[in-house]
């Protein structure tokens, strides 16, 4: 890649996206979505990238319990992106690289 090259749309809706997902405010949240962000967002389409969006715009709250199958997920917000997420935290001795 040029340096010098100006960035895509997507490469910075991307940048814009992991930028919020780290700082949504709900600690446990932030982990997990920037986790996620760090390392899955290079290789979403820009239909997954609306999925990511429209979890990140979703009530802190509500997103951990769903991600702790606490409480069922909404159908609006239960994709294949949440799935991501959601598989992202019942890993066997997680890491959280944020």
């Amino acid at each position: 890649m040029n340096p010098a090259a100006p960035e895509s749309a997507l490469e910075i809706r991307r940048k814009r996206l992991h930028f919020r997902a780290l700082r949504r405010g709900f600690r446990e949240v932030d982990l997990i979505f920037g986790t996620f962000a760090a390392d899955g967002l290079k290789g979403l389409s820009e239909g997954e990238l609306d999925q990511f969006e429209a979890l990140l715009d979703a009530p802190d709250q509500e997103v951990f319990l769903w991600l702790q199958g606490k409480a069922p997920v909404t159908p609006e917000f239960d994709t294949p992106i949440f799935a991501r997420l959601k598989a992202l935290c019942q890993r066997e001795s997680p890491t959280w690289n944020v």
